[in-house]
């Protein structure tokens, strides 16, 4: 079944919690962005505490575009975080990684736009989630980049290869609208992180049209 989360990606609290305030109407899952300056020049709000008084409303997603995200997953863990999405580009140890967040919650890897597939070097089998980025990850509102979602057929094979009979889920993120949203689907793709897209115009109206296309595909 696929699933389509509205993402936040800010530099303050305040514009974090007025679209907090605006999903809740229409969801109860959020895909937060973080960034720290390193992993990217953008830099967004880092602080997971005021998040925990959410915790209870909603499922909250982590994406970490960070270096080192293991450093970053007990903190956010304690403010209500259910699930983990961790970089490889800046990450020492991928095993340790998903290792110390199975014991956190749901756990996954991401990967840049310009990384191969052939740089995720755990067991699947161990993953909840594999975010494949369909832009260069730090800033919202990117042009989608159709020609990263052949990792997501390269991954269906390795599934395939590996004889995986838990099989991650797939998802994406950048760029994604009412035509991009298709592709990604056709693809393989299950969950979609839409960011600007549903913010842009009503997003009520721009969520529930994203689902339908999805139904539809």
């Amino acid at each position: 079944m696929c699933d389509i989360i509205p993402g936040i990606l800010e530099k303050d609290w305040q514009s974090i919690e007025k679209k907090i305030e605006i999903v809740k109407t229409f969801t109860n899952k959020i895909h937060v962005d973080i960034i720290d300056g390193k992993f990217a020049e953008n830099k967004t709000f880092l602080d997971p505490k005021p998040f925990l008084k959410y915790s209870d409303k909603f499922f909250l997603e982590l994406h970490m575009m960070v270096e080192e995200p293991i450093n970053f997953l007990e903190s956010y863990a304690k403010a209500g975080f259910k699930r983990f999405l961790g970089h490889i580009e800046k990450m020492s140890s991928q095993e340790e990684f998903v290792a110390k967040g199975q014991m956190l919650g749901e756990i996954g890897l991401a990967i840049d736009g310009p990384t191969p597939i052939s740089e995720l070097k755990v067991d699947l089998r161990d993953l909840d989630a594999i975010l494949i980025m369909t832009i260069k990850a730090g800033y919202s509102d990117q042009v989608f980049m159709p020609e990263h979602l052949e990792k997501i057929i390269e991954l269906k094979k390795r599934f395939k290869k590996e004889n995986l009979l838990k099989k991650p889920i797939i998802e994406v993120d950048g760029g994604i609208n009412d035509k991009t949203i298709i592709l990604s689907s056709k693809s393989g793709a299950e969950r979609f992180v839409a960011t600007s897209y549903v913010f842009k115009k009503d997003p009520i109206k721009q969520y529930e049209e994203l689902k339908v296309l999805i139904n539809r595909s």
